[in-house]
């Protein structure tokens, strides 16, 4: 102890010394387990960034920046989808904006009125009537109501807009006969409704647009049906159409309405009923009234005479059942990335 007490700051000397020397050790082993952690981090970013630089395309370098470059053709696609947008217009729903159940009932019923008049004019026959009502253009379930199921009205409104649109395009084609339009179940009145009314199909929505699916069914010529088609394709909508199914159409729609009809729509006005345009050939069955003359061409019921010439049918034309499904497009609204 004496030493102690003769060398006493000596002692503390060593004792400060011996602290601050344990206080660096403890500092150093935390410094290095941080530069070891770190280096671990950096070995994982090092790796990853390895390996991004070996995918194809990769990030770039100095001197390619394909990272921007992607950005930059975002944003082209961006100006091309925004400038694309005036192709894709929507249908107006009938009636427009926020509706009630009468407002509805009322649209519903003016519009029936409206197709059957334009069917009337473009000499296109329906389907007959069915419980004392005219042909309900895939609404027979909603027709009658004047309220109906929550939530359905707007997806009620926007199929009716459609529905005349879609109807009105083949109207424009002059086709002989409307057999029936089918559309998505949207509301539980549908369930009421007639299957013939609906298709078992869903509406279907990506990242860029919905498609909504329609069939509609008709009766016509080829020509009929080719104008059918380039309606809807030079439609201010986009309709896009997903398959044709063509067959031909009874023998009894055949001789009742095919010439008959065809001659009509094709001459109206300038043929009685019952009479054939030049050219065309009566089916079995359909005779001029009584008293009215017939084309030459239906007169003679013997081959012409050897040698003079005529020219030869090679192709004879028939009524066909075309169903066509349609899926319309309706761009969705853009978010801000």
């Amino acid at each position: 102890m004496a030493w102690i007490k003769r060398n006493l700051f000596f002692v503390i000397g060593g004792l400060v010394a011996l602290g601050l020397l344990g206080g660096a050790g403890f500092y150093i082993y935390q410094g290095w387990t941080r530069n070891s952690g770190a280096a671990g981090q950096l070995e994982e970013i090092y790796g990853t960034l390895k390996k991004f630089q070996a995918q194809k395309p990769s990030p770039g370098n100095e001197k390619i920046d394909n990272t921007q470059i992607a950005r930059e053709q975002r944003q082209q696609l961006d100006d091309w989808i925004q400038s694309a947008a005036q192709y894709f217009q929507p249908i107006p729903p009938i009636p427009p904006g926020k509706i009630s159940g009468e407002a509805f009932a009322g649209a519903l019923r003016r519009t029936i009125d409206i197709l059957q008049r334009e069917a009337d004019q473009a000499k296109v026959t329906l389907p007959p009537k069915t419980d004392n009502y005219d042909y309900s253009f895939s609404f027979s379930a909603e027709r009658q109501l004047v309220e109906f199921a929550e939530g359905s009205l707007e997806p009620l409104a926007t199929q009716l807009g459609e529905v005349k649109a879609i109807t009105e395009t083949v109207f424009s084609a002059q086709v002989n006969a409307l057999d029936g339009i089918q559309r998505v179940r949207v509301s539980a009145d549908d369930a009421k409704g007639p299957a013939g009314d609906y298709l078992d199909e869903q509406t279907v929505t990506n990242d860029l647009a919905v498609i909504t699916p329609y069939v509609i069914t008709f009766r016509c010529f080829t020509p009929e049906l080719a104008r059918v088609v380039g309606a809807f394709a030079s439609s201010s909508n986009t309709f896009l159409v997903k398959s044709i199914n063509v067959e031909p159409a009874s023998a009894a729609s055949t001789t009742t309405t095919t010439m008959a009809d065809a001659a009509r729509a094709w001459l109206p006005g300038l043929l009685p009923p019952g009479a054939m345009p030049p050219g065309v050939l009566a089916p079995p069955g359909v005779l001029a009234p009584p008293g009215s003359p017939l084309p030459a061409v239906l007169a003679p019921t013997t081959p012409p005479a050897a040698g003079k010439g005529g020219l030869q049918t090679i192709l004879k034309e028939q009524l066909l059942r075309v169903s066509v499904e349609v899926g319309l497009v309706k761009l969705r609204p853009r978010t801000k990335s």
